[in-house]
């Protein structure tokens, strides 16, 4: 059986990766898809906490949290395709919609 500090240890590599890559890239979609990394690393954290205290509790939190972030993926794929399709580039350092 693999212990709970595996998984914690697990949830926080995960989430480094998702933060290193929010923080170094440019591109709008990579981005995005690390911030959905960490927002798995987190699940898999509220998971394994709910498995080690044998709660459903946290089970039901990564269920609404996947819904939401279902919801989110979709969402943020539109706007992403959206600035792609008035700015033929994802690189966030050239897109300025504040500018008018």
């Amino acid at each position: 059986m693999v212990s709970l500090n595996a998984y914690l240890m697990l949830g926080a590599i995960l989430f480094s990766i998702g933060a290193v890559g929010v923080l170094a890239h440019r591109n709008a979609l990579i981005i995005y898809m690390c911030i959905e990394l960490m927002l798995n690393a987190v699940n898999l954290t509220i998971v394994a906490y709910a498995r080690f205290l044998n709660s459903l509790d946290g089970h039901v939190y990564v269920f609404m949290i996947m819904t939401v972030a279902a919801a989110e993926a979709a969402v943020g794929l539109a706007i992403l395709i959206a600035l792609f399709r008035n700015k033929p580039t994802v690189d966030v350092d050239e897109i300025h919609l504040s500018k008018g």
